[in-house]
């Protein structure tokens, strides 16, 4: 389903041991750890895009503490996953929701993202899923109709190539801050879920919503935690222990 990211090229990818290439000659490499980088030159902004090596550690430890698993039991629960779906995670980061939901599910799954450290954990602790490094914020690596399901994470949103390779019949769930996600350290936020309808009317159909809202009691080290996945500033006074809300606004929409 993968194909070739070289500017004019968008011939399927075929694997050759530990490669990938097409019948252009690209060729591309697996990494050690399993994954493959796909992000070509012109689409990067900077020389290390996406979330950082210290934004992935301390995400990750969140999820390690179990401080999430009430999103990813709500994200479950409306996904509705079988193990006959094949799904695509654009934004993956880590790989948290879709490798630990393919693990629960046994659906095939792929993840995207244009974090090499993010790709890189999620290969290594999800060996059994497809990981891609590459900018779906511009062009989604695969092939028309690949998916039955897309998942957009709290990342950014490309209605245009999430209808493209979703299949007909597929289903597409974008999950986004509801205004008092992290309320204690960033403030009140907005209402994205009008917007966010707006940015997906013409191409897929709303069929179901839902906000999840939990607390979590955390010392001082994950709120350390918190902070540098949002890349928030360190305060000028010491971190302290605190209750803090995380909060999704879950939309499940139909490809119209």
């Amino acid at each position: 389903m993968l194909l070739c990211p070289v500017r004019g090229c968008h011939m399927a990818l075929m694997r050759e041991g530990r490669r990938l290439l097409c019948t252009r000659g690209h060729s591309f490499d697996f990494a050690r750890s399993g994954y493959i980088n796909l992000l070509q030159p012109q689409e990067r902004r900077s020389k290390q895009p996406g979330d950082t090596a210290a934004a992935v550690a301390g995400r990750r430890r969140l999820h390690d503490r179990g401080v999430t698993d009430p999103l990813l039991r709500a994200i479950a629960e409306i996904m509705v996953a079988s193990p006959r779906e094949i799904v695509l995670d654009a934004g993956c980061g880590d790989g948290f929701y879709l490798g630990t939901l393919a693990r629960q599910t046994g659906f095939d799954a792929h993840g995207v993202d244009i974090s090499i450290p993010a790709i890189d954990v999620a290969a290594r602790r999800y060996p059994g899923c497809e990981w891609i490094v590459a900018n779906a914020d511009r062009v989604v690596p695969y092939a028309d109709r690949s998916f039955s399901i897309v998942l957009s994470i709290t990342g950014r949103m490309n209605a245009r190539e999430f209808r493209r390779v979703l299949r007909d019949d597929g289903r597409l769930l974008v999950a986004i801050p509801a205004p008092e996600d992290l309320l204690e350290l960033r403030g009140a936020g907005r209402d994205r879920v009008a917007r966010t309808i707006e940015t997906f009317v013409h191409d897929f159909a709303l069929v179901n919503r839902r906000r999840i809202t939990t607390t979590a009691d955390l010392d001082a080290a994950a709120v350390h935690d918190v902070l540098l996945s949002i890349y928030r500033p360190m305060r000028s006074q010491p971190v302290e222990a605190m209750r803090v809300t995380f909060s999704l606004d879950l939309l499940l929409f139909r490809a119209a």
